[in-house]
Formats: structure tokens, sequence, C-alpha cells
């Protein structure tokens, strides 16, 4: 699964940001110059000041994220879900995070949830695909546990599904 934001991306979100404006447009200086702590700094102040304000927590999300920090990252989308159960992208990068730890059952249900609420999420789409392509080869590596006699179809489709999970962790 790719993360549902690049880095463009994130900068764009925080660009949307007008109540917080001059406080995402700080943090997205100092993102581009590389001073991501900084970034983050400057974000959480902001949030002592507008804790509700829901670009800059989704800002903070993503930073989060996008630093390898994902249990941090985790508990802002759950409390974002939690206090925006109307919107998709919180449930979307929930389920990246929850896919990275293999957690497959949750990530499915929440890019689910993320697809009920907005059916056109591309993301969310490409995403669902490749939790239900890891789930499958779960699903036949312990059908191939559990087989008394060898399958060749079933090694096949093991192999052919190797495949595809192998492009998930290739740079796109």
């Amino acid at each position: 699964m790719r993360l549902p934001l690049t880095t463009l991306a994130l900068l764009a979100a925080l660009a949307m940001a007008p109540a917080s404006a001059d406080d995402l447009a700080g943090a997205q200086r100092l993102w581009l110059a590389g001073q991501k702590t900084q970034a983050i700094e400057q974000v959480e102040q902001a949030l002592t000041r507008t804790p509700d304000d829901l670009q800059l927590r989704f800002a903070l999300g993503v930073m989060r994220m996008e630093l390898g920090e994902r249990d941090k990252a985790k508990g802002i989308f759950t409390r974002l879900t939690q206090d925006f159960p109307d919107l998709a992208d919180p449930y979307n990068n929930l389920a990246v995070l929850h896919a990275a730890a293999g957690d497959l059952d949750e990530a499915q249900a929440a890019l689910e949830q993320a697809l009920r609420l907005q059916p056109e999420h591309a993301q969310a789409q490409e995403n669902l695909g490749d939790v239900l392509v890891r789930l499958a080869l779960r699903a036949y590596q312990r059908a191939q546990k559990l087989s008394l006699a060898s399958s060749e179809v079933l090694a096949g489709k093991i192999n052919r599904t190797l495949v595809l999970t192998s492009a998930f962790t290739k740079p796109r």
C-alpha cells in the first residue's frame, strides 16, 4: 500500500487551511527546507491555540506518518475518525497504518468505511485492492499449510499473488 499523501500532497493539504494559513504556510516552508522536526513543532504550537482545527490535525498526522512515527500518526487519525466520522481521508490513512503493521482485517474495515463515506475515493479504492490481494495471499498460504497433498494450482496462485504483492513495495 502506498501512503495516501506524498510530500507534495501534504504540502497541498497544508496550504488548504485558511483558518491557520500562516501556521501552515510556515510549516510548509520548514518541511520543504528539510526542517521536518521544526515543521511539526510549528503545527503542534498552532494546535495549542486551535486544538480542533481539522487541517492542522490532519497535517500533523500525515507528517508523523511520513516520518515513520506510526503510533503517533495512528493516534491522530483514530481521534480524527472519532471527531469527524463523516470524513473518508482519516480512515484511509488509518488503514495504511494498519496494513503497514500487518493488521489487514483492520485495514480492510477502515477502507470499507472510507469508501462508504466517499465511494469515489480513488486512493482508498486502490488501497483496498492492495489489502484484498494480501488477504488472498494469506488465505492461499493457509490453505497450502492445511492441505494434505501439494497442489500445483494452489502453488500457482501463491506465486502469482506474490508477484502482485511485490509490486506494492517497489517505488512508484
